[in-house]
């Protein structure tokens, strides 16, 4: 097992894609943190339409350990009380994934400031008040892992003017700080997943979602469990002096651009 026995904290573990990352890094023998505003998953109207089981009973199936703590990462008071818990619990943090996120559609002239302020909140603000309270915790780790969950939306546009631009940011942070914790031996990471079977989805059109096959190359919609199996690896002794990269992972979909 790749993580035996690390402490993983994976925000917005619920659903979608960190419950795929939850699931893989639990198959690794981790022990993960869900921190989600929600304990029950979303069901989607395209996909996951029938998931029900909360994620940390999921984990209960592979003989690892899993806790829900409810974390709204747009409030810092949640999450210094989320990480408190963390540390009471285990002693220490190995790992830390950044994965929450929201998505509001709309042009420039559609969102509103107070959804654009809200998109940026949790896609970026977010990502960095939990990357800098985490921080002290995993200079005591020996396997300090940082990894945020940003998108293929982070190298052009169509995604609407906030989230696009929280995801491009989180890509230049995560080169910023890999720069600061290199000293401390903390490698910090980012995955751009391209459309993944989430219901994040749910906003686009059935033309549209196909279309996004047709432009696939690898000739399907990409699963959670894609994204989670490159996180295993990013959080792994196999990725130990890889640091400040953005992986995209999106089934050749951006190779043509």
């Amino acid at each position: 097992m790749q993580l035996k026995d690390r402490i993983c904290i994976v925000t917005g573990g619920s659903s979608g894609i960190g419950r795929g990352i939850a699931l893989e890094f639990a198959r690794e023998g981790a022990i993960v943190v869900i921190a989600d505003i929600q304990e029950s998953p979303i069901q989607g109207k395209y996909h996951q339409i029938d998931v029900t089981t909360p994620t940390a009973k999921e984990i209960e199936k592979y003989c690892s350990k899993g806790i829900f703590i409810e974390t709204d990462v747009s409030d810092i008071t949640q999450i210094e009380n989320m990480l408190k818990i963390v540390i009471e619990q285990f002693g220490r943090l190995d790992v830390l994934v950044n994965n929450a996120g929201i998505h509001i559609p709309g042009g420039s002239q559609d969102i509103s400031i107070a959804d654009w302020d809200k998109v940026v909140g949790v896609n970026l603000r977010g990502v960095f008040m939990t990357t800098k309270l985490a921080i002290p915790f995993l200079k005591e780790s020996k396997y300090g892992r940082i990894i945020q969950i940003a998108s293929i939306h982070a190298f052009g546009g169509g995604a609407g003017p906030a989230y696009a631009s929280a995801k491009a940011a989180v890509v230049n942070m995560v080169k910023d700080t890999a720069l600061e914790v290199g000293k401390y031996s903390i490698t910090v990471n980012a995955i751009c997943p391209g459309y993944i079977e989430t219901a994040i989805q749910d906003y686009l059109t059935p033309e549209q979602v196909e279309s996004s096959l047709q432009k696939t190359p690898l000739q399907r919609l990409g699963l959670a469990k894609d994204i989670g199996r490159a996180a295993v690896f990013f959080a792994s002794d196999d990725a130990e002096w890889i640091t400040g990269a953005s992986l995209i992972v999106d089934g050749g979909a951006s190779a043509k651009s």
